[in-house]
């Protein structure tokens, strides 16, 4: 089974694009899910990130507390390094057993969607990766999707927006995302038939 990576900057609109996928019956895997699951299932990922950034990051109950993460690590690009380096080894394991049980189905997709929007700077990921697909919007659309979706000032939108870098050379194929979710089921249907993939 083919590995298609899904990427795009904050508010691009990955995750609509996800959800028409995975009403094509494409597999898709949210790393971003899969990391917040790993982060309430392995209690020494939180440990490990308290012991690094030198503070909890856990709500009252000893949930993790993801706006403190994000408030933390979003701020510096050395510390968005640290907080990779000690959970994506744990999501890149998930996503292998992951594959393999999709691979292990009666009826096995023509591919699958690792989506991930720091694919694109991690060679540990993309040696799995057969092709990289950018999802893409107009700085406004991002800003307005993002600030609305996550409740803060667009003005904190753009700073975890400066730490991101998208590498263009290394994607195949770029979904546009401005218009309605029509639009982008059409899109979506269109691109990954350049590719070969429909």
């Amino acid at each position: 089974m083919k590995t298609v990576a899904l990427t795009g900057g904050i508010g691009s609109g990955k995750s609509t694009a996800r959800s028409v996928l995975t009403g094509m019956g494409i597999p898709v895997y949210d790393s971003d899910s899969a990391a917040k699951r790993l982060y309430r299932e392995d209690d020494s990922l939180l440990d490990s990130i308290e012991s690094a950034f030198g503070r909890s990051v856990r709500a009252s109950d000893g949930s993790p507390d993801f706006r403190k993460i994000a408030s933390i690590v979003f701020s510096s690009q050395d510390r968005l390094a640290t907080l990779e380096s000690i959970v994506h080894p744990a999501v890149l394991s998930d996503f292998r057993r992951w594959k393999a049980s999709m691979e292990a189905r009666d009826e096995v997709a023509p591919f699958c969607v690792l989506e991930s929007a720091i694919i694109l700077e991690k060679p540990d990921f993309l040696k799995y990766i057969d092709k990289v697909v950018l999802v893409d919007a107009s700085l406004q659309t991002r800003l307005k999707r993002a600030s609305e979706r996550d409740g803060v000032d667009p003005s904190e939108i753009l700073k975890r927006m400066a730490v991101q870098r998208f590498d263009l050379s290394k994607v195949d194929a770029i979904i546009h995302n401005d218009g309605t979710k029509e639009e982008l089921e059409a899109e979506v249907r269109k691109v990954f038939r350049s590719l070969g993939l429909l």
